[in-house]
C-alpha cells in the first residue's frame, strides 16, 4: 500500500504533531543490563578471604612490572605493538566503528546532483522543445543545452527502526573493543607464561648438566673400585644407566626451551628465533608479590570478555526493535529539481521541482516479519545465556586462580625443604660410599632423589609464577594501558599487491 501527495497535504499542524509523537516511539524492548542477582554473583570468593585494596587492583593494569624483570616487560610491550591477533582484533574494531557510522547515516537525508551539457550541430528550423521540461530551448542551427538536477530523500524514523539499528551497531562496536582488550590481556598472559617456561627450561638444563657432571665423577669412582675388585660390575652398570638417563633428558629440555622461545617470537609478530638472543642469558624465574582478591562484582566489571558478552546481548536486544519496526508503516519524503536551458544562468530559472511523501506498510507478508521477530528474540535469549556463562566462567577462573596460587606457594615451600634434605643426603652418601660404609644402591637412590627434588623445586617455583600470571588475568588485569594498534596497510592505502613481498 502506498500513498503519494504534495507537500501541501503534509503541512497541517495536527499531522506534524502526530509525526513527532510517532517519532518518539521505539519498537521493541528497552534494554537494561541484568542485575547481579539474576547473574548469581556471590559477595566474595571462597578461595580467599583477603580483600584487595584499591591500589592493588590498580596495579593489575601492568601486572608484569611487579615481576621486576626488564626482559619480560620488554617482551610484553613488544607483543602489544606487533601481535597479529591484537592487530586483527583492532581491525575488527575499526570495521565495527565504520559500520556504526554508516548506520548513523541512515537517519540523515540523502542527496544527489547531476549535470550535463550537450551540443547539437545542424540546420534544423523552428523552435526546439526540451523533452524533459517542455520548455523551448532554441531555434535551428548549432545549439548547446545545459541540464542540471537535484534529488533529496529522507525516511522518517517513525517507529525507531533506524534508532534501534544504531543502538545495535554501537553495542557491536563496543563489543569489538572489549574483544580487543581481552585479546591484549590474553596475549600479555601468554607471553608471561611462555617466558616462565623458558626460564624453567634453562634452570632444568643447568640442574641436569650439574647432575650429569656429578654422575660422571661417580661413574669414574665406581670404575676405579671395580678395577680394584672392591665392587662388582653391577655397580658400574647401574652408574652407567643413571648417567645415560640424565644425559637423555637434556635434549628434551632443550627442545622445551626452543619451543617456548620460538612461541614468544610468534606472539610478538616476529619469526621464530627473533628473541632467542634476548632470552638466552640464563636468569632465574621471576616472582611477583601476592595480590588480594577483590569482590566478585569488581572482577566482573574489569573483565573485558564479560563486557563483550554483555554488549553482544545489548546488540541482539536492539535488533528485536529493528525487526519489530518492520510491522509498521514507513514514511519517506523525496524531492527533485531539474532544469535545462541554452545558457548556464537560465538553468535554475527554467527548472521545475516537486516534493513527494510516500507511506508504505506491510499488508500480507506470509508471517515472515513475525517469524523474524521470534527468531531475533531467540537469538537474544542465546546471547543472554552466553553472557551469564561468561560471568560464571570468569568467577570460576578467578576462584581457581586464587586457589592455584595458594597451593603453589605451599608446594614450593615444602619442596624447598625436600631439596635441602636430598642435597644433604646425596653429599653424605658420596662421602660414605667412598669410605666403603654404604653400598652403591644407597648412593644411587640418593642421587636419583636429589635430581628429582631439584627438578620438582624448580617446577614448583615456575608453577607459582604461572599461577600468579593466571590470577592477574583472571582478575581482569593486563589491558587497561595497552595501546590500540594503528591501521594496517589496506586501510592506510598502501596495500601490497598479491604475490609480492612486504
Amino acid at each position: 500500500m502506498k500513498f503519494d501527495g504534495r507537500l501541501a497535504s503534509l503541512s497541517r499542524p495536527g499531522l506534524f504533531v502526530g509525526l513527532l509523537t510517532l517519532a518518539a516511539c521505539n519498537a521493541g524492548p528497552d534494554y537494561r543490563p541484568p542485575s547481579t542477582v539474576a547473574l548469581k554473583i556471590p559477595d566474595q570468593f571462597q578461595a580467599s578471604a583477603t580483600i584487595a585494596a584499591e591500589q592493588d587492583i590498580a596495579d593489575l593494569a601492568r601486572w608484569w612490572e611487579s615481576f621486576e624483570d626488564p626482559v619480560l616487560t620488554n617482551l610484553i610491550d613488544r607483543a602489544f605493538a606487533g601481535n597479529l591477533d591484537v592487530s586483527a582484533a583492532a581491525a575488527r574494531l575499526r570495521q565495527a566503528r565504520a559500520t556504526l557510522r554508516g548506520t548513523q547515516g541512515q537517519a540523515l537525508p540523502s542527496a544527489g546532483v547531476s549535470a550535463s551539457a550537450s551540443r547539437s550541430i545542424g540546420a534544423d528550423s523552428g523552435t526546439r522543445i526540451d523533452s524533459t521540461t517542455g520548455q523551448p530551448i532554441g531555434t535551428g542551427g548549432d545549439t548547446t543545452v545545459y541540464r542540471a538536477g537535484f534529488d533529496v530523500a529522507w525516511e522518517a524514523d517513525l517507529f525507531g527502526g533506524i534508532r534501534r539499528s544504531i543502538q545495535a551497531a554501537r553495542a557491536t562496536a563496543e563489543a569489538r573493543e572489549a574483544d580487543l582488550r581481552f585479546t591484549q590481556a590474553s596475549i600479555a598472559s601468554e607471553v608471561g607464561l611462555n617466558y616462565v617456561q623458558a626460564r624453567l627450561a634453562q634452570i632444568r638444563l643447568r640442574i641436569a648438566r650439574e647432575n650429569l657432571s656429578s654422575q660422571d665423577d661417580t661413574l669414574q669412582i665406581v670404575g676405579w673400585r671395580r678395577q680394584a675388585g672392591l665392587v662388582s660390575s653391577l655397580d658400574y652398570e647401574q652408574a652407567r644407566q643413571l648417567r645415560a638417563q640424565t644425559a637423555a633428558s637434556i635434549p628434551t629440555i632443550e627442545n622445551d626451551y626452543n619451543s617456548a622461545v620460538n612461541h614468544i617470537a610468534v606472539l610478538l609478530g616476529e619469526a621464530p628465533g627473533a628473541v632467542t638472543a634476548l632470552i638466552d642469558p640464563p636468569a632465574s624465574i621471576p616472582l611477583a608479590p601476592g595480590v588480594g582478591a577483590p569482590i566478585p562484582a569488581q572482577v566482573i566489571e574489569r573483565r573485558p570478555d564479560v563486557a563483550s558478552a554483555e554488549r553482544s546481548l545489548a546488540a541482539e536486544s536492539a535488533r528485536i526493535g529493528v525487526q519489530t519496526a518492520q510491522l509498521y508503516p514507513a514514511l519517506r519524503l523525496s524531492g527533485s529539481f531539474a532544469g535545462s536551458a541554452t545558457s548556464v544562468g537560465d538553468v535554475i530559472s527554467s527548472g521545475i521541482g516537486g516534493l513527494v511523501a510516500g507511506i508504505t506498510a506491510p499488508i500480507f507478508e506470509g508471517g515472515q516479519i513475525r517469524a523474524a521477530i521470534l527468531g531475533q528474540r531467540a537469538a537474544t535469549d542465546a546471547a543472554y545465556d552466553a553472557y551469564r556463562l561468561s560471568v560464571l566462567t570468569a568467577l570460576e577462573e578467578a576462584e581457581n586462580a586464587l586457589k592455584a596460587r595458594e597451593v603453589a606457594e605451599r608446594r614450593e615451600a615444602d619442596l624447598t625443604v625436600s631439596y635441602e634434605a636430598a642435597n644433604n643426603a646425596a653429599r653424605y652418601a658420596r662421602l660414605q660410599y667412598r669410605s666403603g660404609l654404604i653400598d652403591f644402591q644407597s648412593l644411587l637412590d640418593s642421587e636419583r632423589s636429589l635430581l628429582s627434588s631439584q627438578d620438582a623445586t624448580a617446577a614448583a617455583r615456575a608453577a607459582r609464577a604461572s599461577a600468579t600470571i593466571q590470577l592477574y588475568k583472571a582478575l581482569g588485569g593486563g589491558w587497561q594501558n595497552a595501546p590500540i594498534p594503528a591501521p594496517g596497510p589496506y586501510e592506510g592505502g598502501s596495500a601490497p599487491k598479491p604475490g609480492t613481498k612486504r
